[in-house]
C-alpha cells in the first residue's frame, strides 16, 4: 500500500499560508488541470422531500426536525423530466435529483431508473442522491446511465457523530464504495460553518483526497441554518460558530491543491455570499455552482444575479461534461 501524498499535517500547512499565495497556489493547479474562466451549471431538484429518517443536524427534511417542512411522495417521472428540459434550457449540463430518504425501497427502483434513462436522454450529465444503496440498486442506477452519484461525508471522521447519530460515518464510506464498484462517478462534498473546527476541516478534506480514487465532484456547502433544526438553532443563537468567509475561501484553495482534477462546487449557502467572496472562491479553483433560485429546500442566487456576476467576472459556463484538461491523482 502508497502512502497517500496528502497528510494530514500537510494540508493543514496549506491552511496555515497566507491568503493571497495559497489562492495564487491554488489558482495555477486549477488552470492546469480544467479549462480557465468556465464553470459547470448543474440544477438540483428535489424529487422526493421531508420525512427522512435520518437524525442530520442541519436538515430541514429529517423527520427528527421541527422546522414545519411536510413530506411529500415521489415525483412523477413527467414533472421531474419538465424540470430538467427547464435547466437544459437555461444552460445547465448536469441535472440532479435528490430524495430525502435513509435508503430506496426496492419498489421505488423502477420510477428512479426510469428517471436517470429519461433525463440522459435529453443529453445532460446525470447526477442522484438516494441515501445508501445496496450493491443491486447501485448496479440499476449504473445500467440506467446515471453519471454521478452523490453521497456527503458531510464533515471530519472525528466530528460527525456531533452532527449525525442514525448512520455512521463508514456506512457513507460503503455506499461510495458500492457507487464506485458499479461503474459511476463519485460526488462526495459536505458543509462548512456547522461549528467544526479547522482541525476539522483538514481532516474532513483529508478524508476526500485520500479515498482511492478522489471524488470526481466535490460540493463544498455553507450551513444555511434552518430553524427547528438541531445546527440551525446553535448558529442563530451563537452566529459565531458560522464559518469565516476567507476561511471558506481557504477550504476551497485547499480542495482544489489537493484534489486538482475534480471539480469543486459552491453549493449550499451561495444566496448569502458577496459577488467578491464568488469571485475569490473562483479565484481559489471552484468551477461548478449551482443554478437557479431553490436548491433542494433552501433558496438559491438565481439565474440573473449569476448572470449578472458572470459577466463581470468574465467567467463563461462549461461547454459539454465535465473532463478535467490533464488528470492527477492526489
Amino acid at each position: 500500500m502508497t502512502t497517500p501524498l496528502w497528510t494530514q499535517a500537510a494540508i493543514a500547512g496549506l491552511f496555515d499560508l497566507p491568503l493571497l499565495d495559497l489562492v495564487a497556489r491554488a489558482h495555477a493547479v486549477h488552470v492546469t488541470h480544467h479549462p480557465a474562466n468556465r464553470v459547470q451549471l448543474s440544477t438540483l431538484l428535489s424529487i422526493k422531500t421531508g420525512g427522512c429518517a435520518e437524525d442530520c443536524g442541519y436538515c430541514s427534511q429529517s423527520a427528527h426536525a421541527e422546522s414545519g417542512l411536510k413530506a411529500d411522495k415521489l415525483m412523477d417521472r413527467d414533472t421531474v423530466l419538465a424540470a430538467a428540459r427547464a435547466a437544459k434550457a437555461a444552460g445547465s449540463h448536469r441535472f440532479c435529483m435528490g430524495a430525502a430518504w435513509r435508503e430506496p425501497k426496492d419498489r421505488d427502483m423502477p420510477a428512479l431508473v426510469d428517471m436517470v434513462a429519461e433525463v440522459k436522454a435529453l443529453g445532460l450529465e446525470t447526477c442522484m442522491t438516494l441515501g445508501m444503496l445496496t450493491d443491486d440498486q447501485a448496479r440499476r442506477l449504473s445500467d440506467a446511465g446515471l453519471d454521478y452519484y452523490n453521497h456527503n461525508i458531510d464533515t471530519s471522521p472525528e466530528n460527525y457523530g456531533n452532527v449525525i447519530t442514525t448512520r455512521t460515518f463508514q456506512d457513507r464510506l460503503d455506499t461510495l464504495d458500492r457507487v464506485r464498484a458499479a461503474g459511476m462517478r463519485v460526488c462526495c462534498g459536505g458543509i462548512l460553518g456547522m461549528g467544526e473546527s479547522r482541525a476539522d476541516r483538514v481532516s474532513f478534506l483529508h478524508a476526500l483526497a485520500t479515498m482511492p480514487v478522489p471524488p470526481e465532484s466535490v460540493p463544498l456547502n455553507a450551513l444555511v441554518p434552518i430553524r427547528g433544526t438541531v445546527l440551525g438553532d446553535l448558529l442563530h443563537d451563537v452566529p459565531s460558530a458560522r464559518i469565516d468567509d476567507i476561511e471558506f475561501v481557504r477550504t476551497v484553495a485547499v480542495a482544489r491543491i489537493i484534489m486538482p482534477a475534480s471539480i469543486v462546487r459552491l453549493s449550499a449557502g451561495r444566496e448569502s455570499m458577496s459577488d467578491t467572496m464568488q469571485a475569490l472562491c473562483f479565484m481559489a479553483g471552484a468551477n461548478s455552482i449551482f443554478t437557479g433560485d431553490r436548491l433542494l429546500t433552501t433558496g438559491n442566487a438565481g439565474g440573473d444575479r449569476d448572470a449578472a456576476l458572470f459577466g463581470k467576472l468574465g467567467l463563461l459556463p462549461m461547454e459539454g461534461m465535465a473532463e478535467p484538461v490533464e488528470s492527477e491523482a492526489a
